[in-house]
Parts: structure tokens; C-alpha cells; sequence
């Protein structure tokens, strides 16, 4: 089930403190190649209407993954990989009228991964929402 992203009907911003999803890409090239990661996730963010502060991107020796981390005015977009797991997991947190989906979907387009798996939650609301079925 999707949950989709509760927004103020008054000010379009994402409701509570905002939008928290969590991305598994499995299949995913360029799990090694931090410049090829970087670049994407900061695209991602800016396609997602995010102000980028400050990031920090770290490539392990040999085959070893990559993690980073981009420190947004609206929270944070991060990404470990497991190369030899062929697994790359993505932390998008967002919130005020960014659109996180939009960097889901640019770093699908651009991660290429054979398989996806999304959890959305939504943060911080003052009442539970509960999806109906």
C-alpha cells in the first residue's frame, strides 16, 4: 500500500514535519562510483525542489560501496551501497513544499536498479493517520 505525502491545504507544504521515505534498490548499477552518486543525489534534491547546505561522500577501497549524505535546508537525502550485495539503500527526508517523489523517481531513472522497494511515512502529524483500504 501507498501512503501518499498529507500536505496543508492552506499552504501546500508537506503536513507534520514532513515526508520520510525509504528507497531499496536492488540491481542497481554504479554502486561503486561515488562522482557518478554524488552527482545524482544532488540532482535528485534539486529536482525535488531541496536547498543543498553542505555533503559528505565517502568511497570504500577496492570494490567496497559508497555512503553519503546531503545535509538539506529541508533535512536530508543519504545513500549506502553493498556492492557485493548488489544493494544500495536511499534515505530521503523532506519537508515544507519540496516533493520528495520527485527525487525517488530521478534517482530510479538514474541508478537504473532491477528491482525497487518504497516505504513512505509520513512524520511528526499531531493526529495518526490511518490509510484507509
Amino acid at each position: 500500500m501507498t501512503i501518499p505525502a498529507i500536505k496543508n491545504a492552506d499552504t501546500g507544504t508537506l503536513a507534520g514535519s514532513g515526508m520520510h521515505i525509504l528507497v531499496d534498490h536492488y540491481g542497481s548499477l554504479y554502486l561503486t562510483d561515488v562522482m557518478h552518486i554524488e552527482e545524482a543525489l544532488t540532482r535528485a534534491a534539486r529536482e525535488a525542489g531541496a536547498t543543498i547546505l553542505s555533503g559528505k561522500f565517502h568511497k570504500f577501497g577496492g570494490h567496497g560501496g559508497v555512503t553519503g549524505v546531503l545535509l538539506l535546508a529541508e533535512s536530508h537525502i543519504s545513500i549506502h551501497t553493498w556492492p557485493e550485495n548488489d544493494y544500495a539503500a536511499i534515505d530521503i527526508f523532506m519537508c515544507g513544499t519540496t516533493q520528495p517523489d520527485k527525487a525517488v523517481a530521478y534517482l530510479e531513472k538514474h541508478l537504473r536498479p532491477a528491482r525497487v522497494e518504497i516505504t513512505r511515512v509520513n512524520r511528526g502529524l499531531p493526529e495518526p493517520v490511518v490509510p484507509t483500504v
